[in-house]
């Protein structure tokens, strides 16, 4: 079972997290608060395995929580629940280590799958949003995504999905070894450094409407 802290500062809708949890076997919610000061002490004393924080709080919202937590030894995995985000924030706090990211809209309905592939060490980061955090500035490596083997382009379109190498292996029924070679050869290609950056590129390479 994985322990969860949920942090937002709308009563309503952190009970209404809590019951959508309590209805999962594989999940417990070990702590709740509306306070970012409070969910820095909780996640250093509890040290949960997921924390759910809403980006926009008052005095301390979720980017300032994963700063204040910033520990490359850190273990507790972050998902930002928001109503909005910009796409700066969201380069920033991949940055830092961002697991999952939701809108609220969506979180009665995904929630729960969004817990569940984080839990097993996968990210949820909407390629949409993605497309925003990482606004590719001229054409260059978007020409370039024509040099990519067919299995490179799946794993790009996986890895667009938020799936881990290591679900990208199991999907692909190969090793996750072959998995990050094929990676490392994609960033070369496209002359890129994350994943961030290549599952916006991938979203503009397969849009129709692309200019």
């Amino acid at each position: 079972m994985h322990s969860v802290l949920l942090v937002d500062d709308h009563p309503l809708l952190l009970r209404g997290l809590q019951d959508i949890i309590a209805a999962a076997p594989d999940f417990d919610v070990v702590g709740a608060t509306a306070s970012g000061v409070e969910a820095i002490s909780l996640i250093s004393g509890l040290q949960p395995d997921i924390a759910v924080l809403d980006v926009a709080m008052p005095g301390m919202g979720g980017l300032e929580i994963l700063r204040a937590i910033r520990n490359p030894r850190r273990l507790t995995r972050v998902i930002f629940l928001t109503a909005t985000i910009s796409g700066p924030q969201i380069a920033e706090a991949l940055k830092m280590g961002l697991s999952g990211l939701l809108l609220k809209e969506y979180a009665p309905e995904a929630l729960l799958d969004c817990m569940r592939r984080v839990a097993m060490g996968g990210k949820w980061l909407p390629a949409d949003l993605m497309a925003n955090a990482s606004q590719v500035s001229n054409d260059a490596p978007l020409e370039r995504f024509s040099l990519l083997t067919p299995r490179e382009r799946e794993i790009s379109a996986l890895i667009c999905g938020g799936l881990s190498n290591r679900m990208i292996a199991s999907r692909l029924g190969t090793s996750e070894g072959t998995v990050g070679i094929h990676l490392h050869n994609i960033f070369r290609k496209l002359d890129i450094s994350n994943r961030a950056t290549l599952a916006a590129l991938h979203v503009q390479y397969t849009n129709p409407l692309r200019s």
